[in-house]
């Protein structure tokens, strides 16, 4: 009774944020649920009166299911994150090494290193598409001093998924930098003492100190570096629209282009669906896994 007593002194402060979960998250949630059993064209109107005519079950879940677009799509997808997550990983535990540092001015260094984090994704990938033009790009340019011919980048099937990653890496480092150097403040130095007493050099309590110790951050990373790659979506807009010839079309890009250019909104509510799960069931794996590799400072 008490408690029960204490809840509705507390529901009045309550209700709002529960009003605004209720009508921004759940009630979208469920009517996501129900778009995806239809084959609603995103442009008629949709009620209890027409909803029956537009059912059609898990029809969308199968077609998408049993079309070769959607293998493919999930490969590209599967690829870029191959291809994603190492490098944004070193990259920003190199970054985050550095601003580790206790130099003059190491503050300045830390807000630029987190500019491109600020920086909008159509901003930062007109910029990128702009780097990488065959003909007027500044790598392209740079590897001809070199006697390098560049390639296509964003033009050629092969170059253009790594372009997008060499772009998302530039932005997101820093964000992830961010939380690796939180790790590395959060290491007692007297592990660093210690080991260099006994003798050992840098490198041995870097693979001995510090990652064992920096694993829980690299965990939160891993998991929100997947659940964004599998998110990816404005750059591969910006940039190249899904092509050449499909090469980087992923899975949010198909959402869009079904749901708001094809205007198959039932269709693409299924897509999405299926995206949830497949995130979803990797970050139990994920949760499963950390066991053997995450390590918890006791």
């Amino acid at each position: 009774m008490k408690r029960w007593k204490t809840l509705m002194q507390a529901a009045p402060f309550m209700l709002p944020s529960i009003v605004g979960m209720i009508v921004f998250s759940l009630l979208p949630i469920v009517i996501s649920i129900v778009v995806s059993l239809t084959d609603w064209n995103g442009l008629d109107k949709l009620n209890a009166q027409t909803l029956g005519e537009r059912l059609c079950g898990l029809e969308n879940y199968g077609a998408i299911l049993r079309s070769v677009e959607f293998w493919n799509v999930l490969g590209h997808t599967v690829y870029y994150i191959v291809l994603y997550i190492p490098l944004v990983l070193v990259m920003s535990l190199f970054i985050a090494s550095i601003l580790n540092r206790n130099m003059r001015g190491i503050g300045v260094f830390r807000v630029l290193y987190y500019i491109p984090v600020l920086t909008s994704w159509v901003a930062a990938s007109l910029i990128w598409k702009w780097v990488l033009s065959p003909q007027y790009g500044v790598i392209n340019q740079l590897l001809g001093y070199l006697g390098v011919r560049g390639p296509e980048w964003l033009t050629d099937k092969f170059w253009a998924m790594p372009a997008i990653v060499l772009a998302s890496v530039w932005k997101d480092m820093g964000f992830y930098g961010l939380f690796l150097l939180s790790g590395l403040k959060a290491i007692d130095t007297g592990y660093y003492e210690a080991a260099q007493m006994d003798g050992a050099g840098k490198v041995r309590q870097f693979f001995s100190i510090t990652l064992p110790l920096l694993t829980p951050s690299m965990f939160f990373c891993v998991i929100m570096a997947l659940i964004n790659a599998f998110q990816l979506f404005p750059q591969v807009q910006i940039m190249t629209e899904g092509g050449p010839n499909g090469a980087t079309q992923v899975m949010v890009e198909r959402i869009y282009t079904y749901g708001f250019k094809y205007f198959r909104m039932g269709y693409a509510a299924a897509y999405s669906w299926l995206l949830f799960v497949i995130i979803f069931v990797l970050t139990l794996v994920q949760m499963k896994l950390q066991k053997r590799w995450v390590y918890y400072e006791s």
